[in-house]
């Protein structure tokens, strides 16, 4: 009996271990493959949209150029009468400022494209005139300190016209008259500064060519 149920566990052992066998071995049927390990998710990083191109801006055009020649600022008949009644053109030796303001000879001769015209030969007998490009806080400027300087200011055509005018006696006892005359438009700054030349309509005549 001792034999026998000895035996008898051996055999249980046996068909137990065969069955855990079974249990850890046999969980799938037959033929089906193992499932592989977990897949791996695959995140699809979107596609970047094309950066939007920047539009140029376009810089405002000036409102007034300045010339490139003097013969550019007068009409042909101005030109011509010019070239009759006191020649040359920009002679080399004329130093005569186109104004005695020093407000104005700041704007003029501070860097703003401008354009010198003088007529007559080194004299007391003559006129010069700049064409100067100029901005807002310029053409305001410019219109504050005239009247201020004594000049007389009145409407001409879309701009501002402003005169002065003086007599004297030089040191060599002849009279003598001389005076600027000064346009501000849009844009732009017409001075002329003349002693004994002063032809009728000069300024008016600039400013009907270059503005129309």
């Amino acid at each position: 009996m001792v034999v026998q149920s000895r035996w008898t566990r051996i055999v249980i052992g046996c068909v137990a271990l065969t069955a855990l066998a079974t249990v850890v071995t046999g969980c799938r049927p037959e033929g089906e493959a193992a499932p592989s390990s977990s897949p791996s998710a695959t995140v699809e990083e979107p596609t970047p949209e094309p950066s939007a191109t920047p539009t140029a801006t376009e810089t405002p055009q000036a409102s007034f150029e300045v010339p490139g020649a003097c013969e550019e600022i007068y009409s042909a008949a101005m030109l011509a009468e010019l070239q009759s009644a006191n020649p040359p053109l920009n002679d080399p030796g004329v130093t005569m400022l186109s104004t005695e303001n020093a407000d104005l000879l700041e704007i003029v001769h501070g860097g703003a494209p401008t354009l010198r015209c003088s007529w007559g030969k080194p004299s007391e007998y003559g006129l010069a005139t700049n064409v100067t490009a100029i901005d807002a806080d310029q053409q305001n400027a410019v219109l504050a300190a005239l009247p201020a300087a004594g000049f007389g200011c009145e409407a001409l055509g879309d701009g501002t016209v402003c005169r002065i005018e003086q007599k004297g006696i030089t040191l060599d006892d002849n009279e003598y008259t001389r005076g600027e005359t000064h346009y501000v438009g849009d844009g732009g700054l017409v001075t002329t500064a003349w002693i004994n030349f002063a032809p009728e309509g000069y300024t008016e005549d600039v400013v009907a060519t270059l503005w129309g």
